[in-house]
């Protein structure tokens, strides 16, 4: 095979590397593709013996071709499937090969390596050992309080005040809401991610619900710890109806509120406005989130909606705003973060409003 074979010019396009194997054991071509993954070039590669131009070792550090010997063995065996190699300069690669047969007595007369590049997949494989490690992290320490807790009150009841067993179980309580936050905030995580996150919509009052919230709040709260206000023309006109989850509104706001007391500074200002309507543009309902922290610089701002992304605080599990942005864009709407008028992080929400024609007539 030459470089002005039509299957030559072929192998060039495929994204992946191709070295093709003739049956004298050397190595007839290489695509450009194989020679950067190997990081070798054509003279180093074509024309030389397999063992030689290309030393594979599996991770046991055994020389592959003398291990899996495509020339010797049951004529029925194809190839074989994808194996995380070391190439001879030392990196992974993950080759995969599939042998020739002669018509007549199935001798190997070609062997075809595919060969791939093993950074990205170990890229992702520590990030999922990250992922593992952080979710460990986060159910261990609600889990151990709630644990020693239980253990002491079981054990030594009639030792504590009234008092003490009124806080240790308001502590369990709190750390067992913790948990079954995160939790869903897995689950929802895993559900957006494979685009298999169901809505239940119908018509919301999301006055209602953010003020429902707001009453949550300050039970728990001093009083002005949350402040619900409408916008000019939600005020003179009232909001639009809105076809909606309820449940995944009340997550929406409930990170959003949350992440403003936890990471600001003072008070949380919740901003119900209208927008559109004007021209062809749709009518949308915005609600704005504002603190009084030190706000979030512009180039962290795409960032903070990643995955278990905290940053120089490190106290929240960093799932929050990734499930915040997943709703907000299964619901139609949008989620952005900018510079609020007091000096903090103002997160936008913006969500489409109407119902649906049946609904509406």
């Amino acid at each position: 095979m030459t470089t002005d074979d039509p299957v030559a010019g072929m192998a060039e396009l495929l994204p992946d590397g191709v070295v093709v194997v003739g049956a004298d054991r050397r190595i007839h071509f290489a695509n450009a593709e194989a020679l950067r993954i190997l990081d070798c070039d054509a003279a180093d590669l074509v024309g030389r013996g397999l063992s030689d131009g290309l030393p594979l070792t599996d991770k046991y550090g055994r020389d592959w071709w003398s291990h899996t010997d495509p020339w010797h063995g049951l004529p029925s065996r194809p190839g074989h499937r994808e194996k995380l190699l070391v190439s001879p300069k030392g990196h992974d690669v993950l080759v995969t090969a599939r042998y020739v047969r002669a018509d007549g007595d199935h001798t190997v007369e070609r062997v075809i390596l595919g060969l791939r590049d093993a950074e990205d997949r170990q890229r992702a494989e520590r990030d999922q050992a990250t992922v593992l490690s952080t979710v460990a992290h986060e159910l261990r320490a609600p889990l151990t309080s709630v644990t020693g807790f239980t253990s002491s009150l079981l054990r030594r009841w009639d030792r504590f005040t009234d008092e003490q067993k009124r806080l240790m179980i308001e502590t369990i309580e709190a750390d067992a809401t913790r948990l079954t936050r995160l939790i869903t905030e897995l689950l929802d995580i895993s559900r957006l991610d494979s685009d298999s996150l169901n809505l239940r919509l119908g018509p919301v009052d999301l006055h209602a619900l953010l003020t429902t919230h707001v009453v949550r709040y300050e039970l728990g709260r001093s009083t002005g710890t949350v402040e619900l206000r409408l916008g000019d023309r939600a005020r003179e006109h009232g909001l639009p109806p809105m076809w909606a989850d309820t449940d995944r509104l009340e997550q929406i706001f409930f990170n959003l509120i949350e992440n403003g007391l936890l990471h600001g500074a003072g008070k949380v200002t919740v901003t119900l406005a209208r927008a559109g309507a004007l021209g062809d543009a749709p009518e949308s309902v915005v609600v704005e989130v504002d603190d009084e922290g030190d706000g979030i610089p512009p180039s962290d701002r795409e960032k903070i909606f990643g995955r278990f992304w905290h940053g120089p605080s490190n106290a929240s599990t960093g799932l929050g705003l990734y499930v915040v942005r997943g709703l907000v864009e299964a619901h139609g709407g949008s989620v952005v973060v900018a510079d609020s008028e007091v000096g903090g992080a103002r997160f936008v929400v913006a969500l489409p409003a109407g119902l649906p024609d049946v609904v509406g007539d």
